[in-house]
């Protein structure tokens, strides 16, 4: 077989073209035959019309340069991944782009109140400072509940549930007047908010292929890397103007209005709930525009109606048989921590978070030490680092994708926007680790310059200045690693944003924790020097995946099929013994019925028996007498 036919066999029956013997003229057939496919701007209440299918017989007279058409061909026949048309998927990412923003930026918003809550309370700065820390812990450990939810159900109800929850939080801080009712209602404020961040991740995942990923993974992570820049400006506005509680009302009334939007006009589409978007969700699970798009399509001839409700009722009822509604499993997530490469992804990540976050954390003091700020002068000055992360977020995107790309030509894989490539024998960790480093090393080196220009107390644009560039860099590369997560995940992408974010916000609150004291011990420019020293010299870590990381993958994917084989061997096994146990019983049941009619049709022969030879006596009586 040569290279053409080892390429072919890789390829999926399903959804092949009839390729003739025309296909080894290249130049005039290839190029005439096209594929049917839906418009990219098709509604996602209709199901695509589907190409004309048959085996295709492996063209064997084929040179190297028909075999890339061919290849092209026979891959653009994939099913799409998702009908979703353009302005569709942008509504929905910018929307899971601004769920996500809720959760940094409730942990943001509170850092220049600090002080005035301390004095409205009657309490010490110290018990203030613990709600944050308690916040973050929620802030971790929810999403492993949400996520696992989110893929089993959707995406919709578990939007709704977290924003009712984080709005009912916001109401009642707002309110209360006492220091335990604050740090109990900023926990369930975390468990509210914190899961959008994971349902975002789960909902770019649904709506786009790797080859688009980089640009929406990007968009999506806009809204979770600037709320802890724009957090505190705002903070300081509104504490300094109308109180600390306004902070709060604040949230109540800009998520009441993002909940109101969600339940009118964002759909569901989790994959395994509604497909490609072309199967209704159940319709407690479907937006107002949803169920109206609905009953506008619905056929009006009854033998139509007829043949499109039994479609989609058994298109319900494949996806409904692979998930199981139950409770939510937190386990999930962090089995991701403990896999080689997906474990090895999340620390190394972690770390840059964490070094990202020891940054912005420790602004509010330092800047208060060095340039005597107040409030809402320390919230002004994370602008900076809010833009360089609006950036970072805008380029860093399409950087991925061309270098997937790039990538792609290289192993000669045929990129399909449209319908995405299998993943199995792609070098993903290639694709997205080639942008990781040298963003990554860059942003060592700022680190470290930032914190000798705050030793030497530079003046105020210096540290603005390296602060654009660490939110650029430092938050360029955490990005980059957090959408490769996705990828090794793509199956259960919001349990995998769940780990991560279990991860990341665990040692993060651990940094703010210790960047204090060790400033304090070590001074402005070691502490910084440390943290850009530990990055530098644990960066072996994707170096390591960059290696290795395929080979654990597919190890990881066999041992998945595997699992997933004896499940299916269980139940077949269980549903066979359920089908003898049922016909050994209805076997019981017929025995029982014979045996009575037996019983019965005795017991009439004896009434028969003893009834006849009287009634024969009597008749020849009768008949001797006449």
């Amino acid at each position: 077989m040569n290279h053409s036919e080892d390429q072919f066999e890789k390829l999926p029956t399903q959804g092949r073209n009839v390729i003739g013997t025309e296909t080894s003229s290249h130049s005039s057939s290839a190029g005439d035959e096209k594929t049917q496919t839906p418009s990219d701007e098709q509604e996602p209440g209709t199901a695509p019309e589907p190409a004309g299918r048959a085996e295709v017989e492996p063209p064997g007279n084929l040179d190297h340069g028909a075999d890339v058409e061919v290849l092209a061909h026979v891959q653009s026949s994939r099913p799409i991944h998702t009908v979703f048309g353009k302005k569709q998927k942008f509504f929905i990412i910018f929307m899971a782009g601004l769920g996500a923003f809720y959760s940094p930026l409730s942990a943001s918003i509170y850092f220049p109140a600090l002080n005035a809550i301390s004095a409205d309370l009657h309490v010490s700065s110290e018990l203030v400072n613990l709600t944050m820390t308690t916040y973050m812990i929620f802030q971790g450990l929810a999403p492993t509940f949400m996520g696992d939810l989110a893929d089993m159900t959707g995406r919709r109800p578990v939007y709704i549930i977290c924003f009712v929850i984080y709005i009912a939080a916001c109401i009642g801080i707002a309110v209360q007047d006492n220091y335990a009712a604050l740090t109990i209602l900023r926990c369930i404020q975390s468990s509210g908010s914190s899961g959008t961040i994971a349902l975002a991740y789960g909902v770019v995942a649904d709506v786009s292929t790797s080859s688009q990923r980089g640009t929406y993974m990007s968009l999506v992570s806009i809204g979770a890397m600037t709320g802890p820049a724009l957090g505190p400006v705002l903070g300081g506005l509104l504490g300094q103007f109308l109180g600390w509680r306004s902070i709060f009302w604040f949230l109540t009334i800009i998520a009441g209005l993002y909940l109101i939007v969600s339940v009118i006009a964002f759909p569901e589409t989790a994959r395994n709930v509604v497909g490609d978007g072309s199967i209704p969700p159940p319709r407690w699970n479907m937006s107002l525009m949803n169920w109206w798009e609905t009953r506008k399509k619905r056929p009006t001839d009854h033998l139509q109606r007829t043949a499109s409700t039994q479609d989609t009722h058994h298109a319900k009822e494949v996806l409904a048989k692979k998930r199981a509604l139950k409770w939510p499993n937190p386990l999930k997530a962090i089995g991701i921590i403990f896999e080689k490469d997906s474990g090895i992804l999340l620390l190394y990540n972690s770390l840059v978070y964490t070094a990202f976050y020891c940054v912005i954390s420790s602004l509010p003091q330092l800047f208060g030490q060095i340039y005597h700020f107040n409030d809402l002068q320390i919230g002004l000055s994370f602008i900076p680092f809010g833009i360089g992360c609006v950036c970072a977020s805008l380029c860093n995107g399409r950087m991925l994708d061309h270098n997937y790309r790039r990538v792609a030509k290289q192993a000669g894989i045929h990129v399909d926007k449209k319908r995405g490539e299998d993943m199995r024998h792609f070098p993903i960790e290639k694709a997205r680790l080639q942008i990781v480093f040298p963003l990554l090393y860059i942003g060592v080196v700022i680190i470290i310059l930032y914190g000798w220009i705050l030793q030497i107390e530079a003046p105020l644009a210096a540290p603005l200045i390296l602060l654009w560039a660490i939110g650029f860099f430092v938050n360029g590369s955490f990005n980059a690693m957090s959408t490769m997560l996705i990828d090794l995940y793509p199956h259960m992408p919001s349990t995998a944003t769940a780990a991560n974010n279990l991860m990341r916000c665990w040692m993060g609150a651990g940094g703010t924790a210790i960047i204090i004291p060790i400033l304090d011990a070590l001074g402005r420019g070691w502490t910084f020097t440390l943290i850009g020293v530990i990055i530098f010299f644990l960066s072996f870590m994707p170096w390591m995946l960059l290696k290795w990381g395929p080979k654990w993958r597919e190890e990881r994917r066999l041992r998945i099929e595997r699992q997933q084989e004896d499940k299916d061997e269980k139940e077949r096994r269980r549903h066979s013994g359920r089908t003898l146990n049922e016909e050994g019983e209805e076997g019981e049941e017929n025995k029982a019925v014979d045996e009575k009619i037996r019983e019965s049709g005795a017991d009439a022969s004896r009434r028969i028996s003893k009834v006849s030879p009287e009634q024969e006596r009597s008749a020849t009586e009768k008949q001797e007498r006449s």
